[in-house]
């Protein structure tokens, strides 16, 4: 028998820093293995842990995967449904849209998503069909991010135009403050952190993988940021280190932020941080002489003041003119598309006029808005899992199991939240379809390449989305765009003018041949024209005209600050249903200071409860100096199914909003902790 093998090139459309390139053994039209690009600059040839796994298991799985619609026959959260066909899935669900608009009005359609793939296509397109019925969208970034865009908007006037990292050659110094890419950016952290000769400073209450490494690594007491950054500037501005010349020219409000940043002096800072005033200072120094990069994590704010953090933090490359020049720049995300479309046809940025958004509520909305019967009908999940994912998971579950919530779930596997759904759609891997990929930290787009046929009867985002469309008759030209016309335009926007099919053998481009410094022209889309320390739009929308050097209350007698970040082993909530992942994550663990851990009397190994308001969860208690005293530290995302209790520190985080930006204040959360007999 002939075997007809192949090697085909594509990407890793996850939501991680990397964005990776990869290779697939395929045999006659099956994937059979899937590995690391060794040509790619990213992982060069590597892939993490747990796309390794993930992609080899459960995602060739037929056993696990999603193969044909399903329709539940058993109360919400049974997990009981029956195979049906397609025709029949998508004219009940039209029918459901149709009726719902009809009757309650079609904002009381919601439909909320994340990123299960951060593809062109399959990421975006289904917004479409949602916007052409003004239905009401779940704003994916207050589960995340929303904070720090939000105060960026009013600093530089844009958050998703950071820094090429190409020019970190140029670098001195690299600033990481808030951001773990040993979990989220593995190959990013190894194959570009810290392959530099760049001094690494990383700020974060965690002694992560990436802070053991730095050069130097600022361990605050969490809530504290603000307070740091004011510090760090005082030691800029005492020691003569300010930029006068490109404050001059370029900087709105820094007479005005002076005296808050001549009171807090190294001192005071190491009072309210935690932080020894001599790393403060050396912090500072190595930063300002740069030329230096600055990494604002996103992380960084999830916490209740996240907003007025992010604002304190963007005066350091303002005040030392780290910005602009080689080596220098600050990032928070980079919207790769956005700044290729901008350097392609103007030097100077120019912001797009307002266009109509949608109807748009808080992801901290949903756990109460779930259970009101006249504020939604409808509800479609795709691209995320928000039981396993989405604060106070008690509400969250209730509102999922309303028999008068018409609920649908697309996806990869039955997650948790499939479980709640009246019909699951079963979506193509990225193995399964052609689409693209931009990166939001390196200024590139890559081909993601159809490796094989969908298994079973699943479909692509976008395909699904037309089917549905077809089915209520709508007439939008854009419902029905054909991927490929998608990708073409795509390209051309990029600056990239290679057809499809030689772009896909070539695999991937940068946005330019050479490194981009962002901001040198020294505009900035705010409405002086300048960066603005000082803001009047910040003002009018009911935050203080400057940032604020505070610090969060302490936790309430007896209780803790739980810190949630992004676990090693996890993607978000992706992977978690892999035997072979779950076997590296283990039981559920809580780290411990030794210091907080005697005071409660618990020792390494014990089973431990924590417990606030909304719930508790049971953990085994694990001791290390990695977290600060007072805090603790619990990994997020695990899936409810596969713990005892069918809960995850979800259970725990009430929905609170930050400052700005209507998102999660996850790192705010405060509990109890007991030992268990």
């Amino acid at each position: 028998m002939t075997t007809n093998s192949s090697l085909i090139k594509t990407t890793c459309p996850r939501d991680c820093y990397d964005g990776c390139g990869i290779l697939v053994d395929q045999e006659d039209g099956k994937v059979i293995k899937v590995k690391g690009n060794p040509e790619h600059p990213s992982n060069r040839g590597a892939l993490c842990p747990k796309c390794a796994i993930g992609y080899n298991g459960v995602w060739l799985d037929e056993t696990t995967r999603l193969l044909y619609p399903l329709k539940r026959i058993g109360p919400k959260g049974s997990g009981k449904f029956k195979r049906i066909s397609w025709d029949l899935a998508i004219k009940e669900i039209a029918e459901q849209l149709t009726n719902t608009a009809r009757q309650y009005g079609p904002d009381r359609i919601y439909h909320t998503h994340y990123t299960g793939t951060c593809s062109v296509i399959a990421g975006s397109f289904p917004s479409r069909f949602f916007t052409h019925l003004g239905a009401t969208e779940v704003d994916p970034d207050t589960v995340c991010n929303a904070a720090g865009h939000t105060a960026l908007n009013y600093v530089f006037g844009d958050s998703v135009t950071g820094f090429d990292p190409r020019t970190a050659k140029d670098s001195a110094c690299i600033m990481v403050w808030g951001a773990n890419p040993s979990h989220c950016g593995p190959h990013v952290n190894q194959n570009w952190l810290y392959s530099q000769s760049a001094k690494v400073i990383v700020i974060d209450p965690v002694r992560t993988e990436t802070a053991a490494a730095a050069d130097l690594h600022l361990q605050l007491r969490p809530g504290t940021d603000a307070a740091l950054a004011y510090s760090i500037a005082h030691v800029i501005q005492c020691e003569g280190l300010v930029d006068s010349t490109y404050v001059s020219a370029h900087v709105k409000g820094y007479a005005e932020v002076l005296p808050l940043i001549k009171a807090c002096t190294p001192q005071w800072g190491e009072r309210a941080t935690g932080v020894p005033a001599a790393l403060i200072e050396a912090a500072a120094r190595s930063y300002a002489k740069g030329p230096s990069l600055l990494w604002l994590g996103q992380g960084l704010q999830r916490q209740p003041q996240g907003g007025n953090v992010f604002r304190a933090c963007a005066m350091l490359p303002a005040l030392t003119g780290n910005i602009g020049k080689p080596g220098t720049g600050f990032y928070y995300l980079n919207n790769t598309l956005a700044i290729a479309e901008r350097v392609g046809t103007a030097p100077i940025y120019r912001k797009p006029e307002p266009q109509s958004q949608p109807n748009t509520v808080s992801q901290m909305d949903m756990p109460s808005l779930l259970q009101d019967s006249s504020a939604i009908r409808f509800f479609l999940v795709w691209n995320c899992n928000p039981l396993a994912s989405n604060p106070d998971q008690t509400s969250t579950r209730k509102g999922l199991a309303r028999e008068d919530l018409f609920t649908v779930v697309i996806d990869c596997f039955m997650t948790d939240t499939a479980e709640y759904a009246d019909i699951v759609l079963p979506a193509a891997s990225f193995l399964e379809f052609d689409d693209l990929c931009a990166s939001y930290f390196y200024l590139t787009v890559a081909a993601q390449v159809k490796c094989q046929e969908p298994l079973g009867e699943s479909l692509p985002n976008q395909e699904i989305f037309r089917k549905l469309a077809k089915a209520m008759d709508l007439d939008d030209p854009a419902l029905y765009e054909d991927d490929h016309a998608i990708l073409g335009s795509t390209l051309k926007a990029a600056g990239i003018m290679d057809a499809w099919p030689d772009f896909a053998e070539r695999g991937w481009a940068h946005i330019s041949v050479e490194p981009l410094i962002l901001w040198s022209e020294g505009e900035f889309p705010t409405p002086s024209g300048k960066i603005e320390l000082a803001s009047e739009r910040a003002e009018a929308d009911g935050h203080p005209r400057l940032p604020q050097p505070r610090i969060d209350s302490a936790p309430a007698p007896g209780k803790l600050r739980l810190l949630s970040p992004a676990d090693k082993w996890l993607m978000n909530s992706s992977f978690g249903n892999d035997p072979r992942i779950q076997k590296q994550l283990g039981p559920a663990l809580v780290v411990i200071h030794p210091e907080t851990a005697g005071a409660f009397n618990i020792r390494d190994g014990d089973r431990v409860r924590l417990s606030n308001e909304l719930g508790e969860l049971d953990l085994t208690a694990k001791l290390s100096d990695a977290i600060t005293p007072g805090a603790l530290l619990s990994y997020k995302s695990r899936w409810l199914k596969t713990e005892p209790r069918a809960a995850n520190v979800n259970i725990l985080q009430a929905p609170t909003k930050t400052d700005m930006g209507e998102s999660s204040s996850a790192h705010g959360t405060e509990v109890t902790i007991s030992k268990i007999p």
